[in-house]
């Protein structure tokens, strides 16, 4: 009470919110950050090191591997010249194939119901017969037809010859690997050319561009961003398939080694060596495959990402610029293509 007026002081507000209101937060740039535990994450991770570790250690002290035996055989003149007839079979049967492939794919979208028919019977038989009978079945052409011959259909021939002796195993090899892959390949090239815009071949057709050319110049670049990827791991598939030549005692790669270790006995150690041959060559057309994606991409994309090699070219030299320059630190420039 205030003596000189005989009046009561006012009580001191209230803070809002009631007597019981929670106090202030504090700010926000004071409190501690505390980073997320992945326990899981972590144990998981444990796991799959023992595991690794556990097979590199077998790898290195089981002693029925005989690195030895590996050794002598992994670079020996009858295991490099089967690599070689794997490689030609590869080769001859991606090449081929994918040309015929292409020839189906385009019958597939012709406008005649006769190309139409014929594409969709020859992808549906090849697709449907596995790739041992067929070689088998080429194999086995003279006992079908003794001669082939050229003439009149249906009339006179002019010109024949033995069927083993213009075909041969290799050959018979090299047409089943085709025929097998054409099918196949036509529906890759197929699905890339109808990914393309159909306005693209509208507007070259408006410019008076010759059917021909639409599909070579302006179609089939812009269908290979698609194409590739699927055609790259059909190759990858036909190099490994190559092994089942072997039915024909073609001296590919495995059956090589199965003719050595039929020899000696030695079957893990020469299996290895099969195992590690067609891992370095998926690899090298893993990598071919990869330049390959790159090279067509240049029209989505104008400032790719830096390759491995280009990568590891300025990760030296960045360590270099630090070790001229101790006294500063080196930020490494990015990329405009990085995602990092």
């Amino acid at each position: 009470m205030n003596l000189a007026t005989g009046t009561t002081p006012p009580a001191p507000a209230a803070p809002p919110g009631g007597p019981h209101a929670p106090p202030a937060p504090e700010n926000p740039a004071s409190l501690p950050i505390v980073p997320a535990r992945h326990y899981a994450r972590w144990a998981a991770a444990v796991a799959v090191i023992v595991l690794a570790a556990q097979f590199v250690h077998g790898l290195a002290t089981n002693p029925v591997w005989e690195w030895g035996v590996f050794r002598d055989y992994i670079l020996s003149e009858t295991i490099v010249q089967a690599v070689w007839v794997t490689l030609q079979l590869t080769a001859y049967a991606t090449v081929l194939g994918f040309l015929l492939g292409t020839v189906l794919a385009f019958m597939r979208l012709s406008r005649s119901p006769v190309l139409q028919t014929v594409a969709w019977t020859y992808i549906w038989i090849f697709r449907s017969i596995p790739m041992i009978v067929q070689l088998v079945f080429w194999f086995n052409l003279s006992a079908l037809y003794e001669e082939l011959g050229i003439g009149i259909p249906f009339g006179p021939v002019f010109w024949s010859v033995d069927s083993n002796s213009l075909i041969g195993t290799i050959g018979a090899a090299v047409i089943g690997l085709t025929l097998h892959q054409a099918a196949y390949a036509a529906e890759i090239v197929r699905g890339g050319v109808v990914s393309v815009d159909h306005g693209q071949s509208e507007a070259a057709a408006a410019l008076g561009i010759p059917r021909l050319r639409q599909i070579r110049r302006i179609v089939l670049p812009q269908a290979m961003r698609a194409i590739l990827p699927t055609a790259g791991n059909e190759t990858i598939g036909l190099l490994k398939g190559t092994s089942v030549v072997y039915v024909m005692a073609i001296g590919e790669l495995f059956y090589q080694v199965q003719v050595i270790y039929g020899r000696n006995g030695r079957v893990i150690p020469l299996l290895l060596v099969a195992t590690a041959w067609y891992v370095v060559l998926t690899s090298l057309l893993s990598v071919a495959q990869y330049y390959v994606e790159r090279h067509f991409a240049r029209g989505t994309n104008r400032t790719p990402p830096p390759t491995p090699f280009q990568r590891a070219r300025r990760f030296v030299r960045d360590l270099r610029t630090a070790a001229a320059r101790p006294d500063q630190p080196v930020i490494p420039l990015k990329h405009s293509g990085d995602s990092r």
